[in-house]
């Protein structure tokens, strides 16, 4: 059996590493550090390009897991094809979280009480007084209740908001009240002031936010988008910004990176941060963890945890 395990963190800064797996760093340079052939465990790039992710894919015969360091799959998923049959594919939930969920806080809060305006002023030196809105009383709709949708949950109950309402791909029950499924969502949208995109990217969620969905966003609303910026229809978004009726803040846009030139950056009540949801000093502790708890049941060949799915599975 190949005992090759592919790191993105060198090893000798990971403790608790079990014993016997030869371990291999490698973080997308352009010679790979051993032959991926000889490769079970493959631990893939954070934050790198989906083309560098996937490169080293095809020569894996013998792979046997893949482990991604985000909470999305999506920038692997074109690589998945070319492995064996019987290969899972984890994510990282439980890394992202804390750090995704202080951001969504952040967005809302600077968007809703203008902090980008105020930073402006002072470079300025105008001193820009008024009301503003507060995120306490608002009612706030979180789409994608996974375990960062439960994050953003957290952090907003402090705040004093009216209403959460929980929307995600199956309805079910939880401690603090009803998940309801994505065919409701637009009955729920005219009652948010507050959406929160918080979903995977996949081909039900590609595009959620298009048109309609902002057509049914109440006058006044704020969009937060820290998913994958192709569930938002950009183009259809612009034109919702320029017509001054809902404000957008965005970790996440599509294209990503925007380039220079991109009428996104200067759509107006708009505020972008670059994808910094995940990549904080949160990140590595966490990741190490989910990565030496992961290895040690890989060679103790116990149940892996957060398994997405197994190639060669039938989805039926």
């Amino acid at each position: 059996m190949t005992a090759d395990v592919w790191l993105p963190i060198p090893p000798d800064e990971i403790e608790g590493l079990p014993e016997g797996p030869e371990y291999r760093y490698w973080n997308g340079a352009e010679d790979f550090p051993a032959d991926p052939a000889d490769c079970a465990f493959y631990v893939v790039p954070y934050m790198k390009p989906s083309p560098l992710c996937v490169r080293p894919m095809g020569r894996m015969s013998n792979v046997q897991v893949v482990q991604t360091l985000s909470a999305g799959i999506d920038h692997v998923q074109p690589g998945l094809g070319h492995l064996p049959a019987g290969v899972r594919l984890c994510n990282a939930r439980g890394v992202h979280e804390a750090s995704t969920g202080e951001l969504t806080l952040a967005l809302i809060l600077a968007s809703l009480r203008g902090i980008p305006d105020f930073v402006r002023a002072q470079d300025r030196g105008e001193w820009l007084g008024g009301f503003r809105p507060a995120l306490a009383d608002k009612n706030v709709l979180i789409v994608g209740y996974g375990s960062i949708g439960e994050a953003i949950e957290d952090r907003l109950v402090p705040f004093e908001v009216a209403r959460v309402a929980r929307v995600a791909r199956s309805e079910r029950t939880t401690a603090r009240g009803p998940v309801h499924p994505l065919t409701e969502l637009p009955a729920l949208l005219p009652e948010a002031d507050v959406v929160i995109l918080s979903t995977p990217l996949t081909e039900t969620t590609r595009g959620l936010a298009g048109a309609d969905f902002l057509s049914r966003m109440k006058d006044g609303a704020l969009l937060v988008n820290v998913a994958r910026g192709p569930v938002v229809d950009t183009k259809a978004l612009l034109a919702e910004l320029e017509s001054g009726r809902i404000t957008a803040a965005l970790d996440v846009t599509d294209p990503e990176p925007l380039g220079r030139e991109h009428p996104l950056w200067r759509a107006p009540g708009v505020l972008i941060s670059p994808h910094v949801g995940g990549p904080t000093s949160a990140f590595l502790p966490r990741a190490e963890r989910l990565l030496v708890d992961q290895l040690n049941r890989y060679v103790n060949r116990e149940p892996l945890r957060n398994v997405i799915l197994t190639t060669g599975a039938s989805t039926d």
